[in-house]
């Protein structure tokens, strides 16, 4: 497997109790093949709320029918919203929850996206209680909204930590990635990320916030996602910002 992906794809994975994984097959940023993974968690109220939805499939649909209703669909940062228009078309009553970022780029790309609401630092009544979350500043370029659901002590991130498995990758793409420092074992933030984060102070507090929180596992959107110790790997991972 040399695309990223982590097959089976368009299926749902068990991670805890309501919550799921769906990886899906690669997309294409700046010419490299990025795997994709959507996390799905299952409200208290039965509606199923979907992080980074992954391209749309009948087969991925119809476990989803077992689970719930579509609600919630999240673009968690300015560059993954690029499935949601078509999860809208299957699911029109869903509301679509937006990072900051995410309506400029997706109209300089002429993609039809409709937002519902903009997704902040405060968790709205729709899921409070049930899943934290935190807009990371210290960036003009990447807003990304992270989210800890507290039952399970799970931190979902999208692009933050980027962890690639070297034997996952096209033989071209792997000196990139361990360049870019987001090869597994050492996944971290892009270096290209890094260096937009101006206020280095906004972004450790963010960090804080996050290890404060506890989390016990984290899902990324790609490569190897942590199934332990996530304290731990957030300190690894974010040990330029934390020293």
């Amino acid at each position: 497997m040399d695309t990223g992906a982590y097959p089976p794809l368009d299926t749902l994975k068990p991670v805890g109790e309501g919550i799921w994984l769906a990886d899906g097959p690669p997309i294409r940023f700046y010419g490299m093949p990025f795997a994709t993974r959507a996390t799905i968690v299952r409200l208290s109220d039965g509606g199923l709320w979907v992080h980074s939805p992954i391209r749309w499939s009948q087969g991925l649909a119809d476990e989803l029918t077992m689970l719930g209703p579509v609600r919630h669909l999240i673009a968690p940062n300015w560059i993954h919203y690029a499935h949601i228009p078509g999860w809208q078309a299957q699911y029109p009553k869903a509301r679509c929850w937006a990072a900051p970022g995410v309506g400029r780029r997706a109209a300089s790309r002429q993609v039809a996206l409709r937002i519902d609401h903009d997704l902040t630092g405060t968790a709205p009544t729709a899921w409070a209680g049930e899943i934290d979350q935190l807009l990371v500043a210290g960036s003009r370029i990447h807003r990304e909204v992270v989210f800890f659901l507290r039952a399970t002590r799970t931190l979902i991130l999208t692009d933050l930590i980027e962890n690639f498995e070297a034997a996952r990758l096209p033989l071209w793409m792997r000196p990139l990635a361990w360049l870019g420092g987001i090869l597994d074992p050492d996944g971290k933030m892009p270096v290209d990320m890094r260096l937009s984060f101006r206020d280095r102070a906004a972004l450790r507090q963010a960090v804080e916030t996050m290890i404060a929180w506890g989390p016990e596992r984290i899902i990324l959107a790609h490569g190897r996602w942590y199934d332990r110790d996530g304290v731990a790997e957030l300190r690894r991972a974010f040990r330029h910002v934390l020293s």
